[in-house]
């Protein structure tokens, strides 16, 4: 190696050299700020409280939405020219209540047609059945033929044919016009009139307004197959079914404009099957609606409960830390040590977290200071005590 490659090289050690001498003098630095003479840090305050064990019946919440129990698209049975609109729209209205009159003088006219058709009818009856009874008489004295006595008894049956033909178109005649005056099939809420006064109309085809009943309304959500066993056992120790509309399941509905779930009513409906395409069956919960709040159409989300009541554990949401994809909360022993608990989580209930799988419902955990909490180390503890509801207690999740 000549004296100008020695020359390079020492130049490029040096400041490596140097570089490695100042990262040991800051690393010895630090450490010395860390633990100036020795000292070892207190370790951190934190909150620790026993769970709660008590009796739960945690909720499943699903969304949906309500729908009248009876719908009516009102159509008129006659064809004619509208005459009257007999109702204030979007009234309240009863079964019964005059909603709408078609022009009836065609069908009076066509009435007192039919009827005096029947008149005829009975008239020529009566006439056909004296003519038969003389002739009968007659054909037993030997006086008449008895191909005479067979035509008598003929249009004796024909006429009484006719008499319940007339009578047919009478009274059709009678239904037609009472037709002409459309009343209310249902108790509900009928919305705006589609057609007006002076318009032509075609029975079975025109549609003249809409009716909707308020009380009692439907709520219809779908479930997935392992929930629905789940209800159905649950309906089956209650001594009900989910089908036949006597599962037992109380359940509870809110509305967007509406935090707390105030609307209580009960399963009463399953479909008979799953659907291919979902994997989901739909369900049907009824519901009281004297105050007309819940609407038909309108969104809402559902609390069903999960199981029968059984002893659960109950934590605060702020107690419960992340693991990547898992839910742990952190336990404290008797000597202040810390360790990790992977849990299985269920929904709020009395504004507390229920925990469906992982404790006993004897642990003690953190929950207040879980950012100063590590697995293995020690903690200075302060018990708090946890009340039986939380501030935000609620059927929230």
């Amino acid at each position: 190696m000549t004296r100008r490659q020695k020359l390079v090289r020492t130049a490029l050690l040096v400041p490596l050299l140097l570089a490695a001498a100042g990262v040991v003098f800051a690393f010895a630095r630090d450490d010395h700020a860390a633990a100036p003479h020795g000292i070892v840090p207190p370790p951190p305050e934190v909150s620790v409280a026993r769970v709660i064990s008590k009796e739960v019946s945690p909720w499943d919440e699903f969304t949906g939405r309500v729908s009248a129990v009876e719908t009516v698209e009102l159509r008129p049975r006659v064809s004619g020219y509208i005459e009257r609109v007999a109702y204030e729209e979007g009234a309240e209205i009863r079964k019964g209540d005059l909603l709408f009159v078609i022009d009836q003088r065609p069908f009076i006219t066509a009435v007192n047609e039919a009827n005096a058709a029947l008149e005829v009818a009975k008239s020529t009856q009566e006439y056909a059945e004296t003519q038969f009874k003389r002739a009968e008489s007659l054909a037993n004295n030997g006086s008449q033929s008895v191909s005479t006595l067979d035509d008598r008894r003929r249009d004796w049956v024909s006429a009484q044919a006719n008499v319940r033909g007339a009578q047919a178109t009478a009274d059709r005649a009678a239904l037609d016009l009472e037709y002409t005056k459309i009343t209310a099939p249902i108790s509900g809420r009928i919305d705006r009139r589609l057609i007006s006064a002076g318009n032509l109309v075609q029975a079975d085809q025109s549609v003249l307004t809409t009716i909707v009943s308020l009380d009692p309304i439907d709520f219809y959500f779908d479930v997935d197959e392992r929930l629905y066993f789940s209800y159905a056992r649950d309906a089956k120790e209650r001594g009900g079914s989910m089908q036949e509309g006597d599962s037992g399941l109380e359940v509870v509905v809110r509305v967007a404009d509406r935090a707390e779930a105030v609307f209580k009513g009960k399963l009463d409906f399953a479909e008979n099957r799953i659907d291919n395409a979902t994997g989901t069956m739909r369900v049907r919960a009824t519901f009281p609606n004297a105050d007309g709040v819940l609407q038909p159409g309108m969104f809402g989300r559902i609390n069903v409960p999960g199981s029968l009541p059984h002893s659960g554990v109950l934590v605060p949401d702020e107690a419960i830390g992340a693991d990547q994809d898992r839910r742990i909360v952190f336990l404290v022993d008797e000597a202040g040590m810390v360790s990790a608990k992977p849990v299985r989580t269920g929904p709020l209930l009395d504004g507390y977290r229920v925990i469906r799988g992982g404790l006993t419902g004897d642990e003690t955990i953190i929950v207040n200071g879980l950012m100063h909490a590590r697995p293995g180390t020690k903690v200075k503890v302060e018990m708090v005590t946890l009340p039986p509801k939380a501030e935000t207690a609620g059927l929230q999740q």
